[in-house]
C-alpha cells in the first residue's frame, strides 16, 4: 500500500490510521447499500453460446464491475495479501467473516488485504467477485472498516446502509 504519513501525527497511530483510510474508503463507501442488498444474489451470469463453441464467460451487474473499479483506483488494494491470510489462518468466507466481525482499528491492515484478495483474484478468477458479494463478504469488509474509521474518526454522520 503506497500510504504517506504526512508526520503531523505518530506513524499507525489511531489518527493516523484514520487519516489515510478516510478519503480511500470514501470512495467504495457508496456502494455499501448495493453489497447490502445483493448479498446471498447471483450478481454474474455465465453466457456461453454452443454454435460458436466458445468457452464460457462472466456477464457482471454493472454495480459490481463500478465496485470494482472504484476499489481499484483506492490505495488499499495490496498485492501482499497473501500473508493477511497466513498469519490469520484465514481458509474460507467462513473465516473471513469471524475476523472481519472482530476487527479491531489496528486491524484494519489486515482487512484491506480480505478486500484487495476478492478484487485481484476476481481479475483472473471470473467467479471470484461474484463470491464476494454473495457471501456478503465484501459488503462486510468495507463496512467494517468504514466504521472503524468514524467511531475512531467520532464522525457522526452515518453511512449510506
Amino acid at each position: 500500500m503506497n500510504f504517506e504519513n504526512d508526520k503531523s501525527v505518530n506513524e499507525n497511530s489511531v489518527e493516523d490510521i484514520v487519516q489515510r483510510y478516510r478519503p480511500e474508503l470514501e470512495k467504495i463507501t457508496p456502494y455499501l447499500r448495493w453489497l447490502k442488498d445483493n448479498a446471498s444474489h447471483e450478481v454474474a451470469q455465465s453466457y456461453s453460446n454452443s454454435d460458436l463453441k466458445s468457452m464460457p464467460f462472466p456477464i457482471y451487474d454493472s454495480n459490481l464491475l463500478a465496485f470494482v473499479k472504484a476499489a481499484q483506483t483506492t490505495n488499499l488494494i495490496d498485492r501482499n495479501y497473501v500473508y493477511t491470510y497466513s498469519r490469520n489462518r484465514l481458509s474460507s468466507p467462513k473465516d473471513e467473516l469471524m475476523f472481519i466481525q472482530d476487527a479491531q482499528i489496528t486491524d484494519i491492515d489486515d482487512l484491506a488485504g480480505i478486500l484487495s484478495c476478492y478484487i485481484l483474484q476476481g481479475m483472473t478468477k471470473g467467479s471470484k467477485w461474484a463470491e464476494g458479494v454473495r457471501t456478503g463478504v465484501l459488503y462486510n469488509v468495507v463496512k467494517k472498516m468504514d466504521d472503524l474509521v468514524r467511531f475512531w474518526g467520532q464522525e457522526t454522520t452515518s453511512p449510506l446502509a
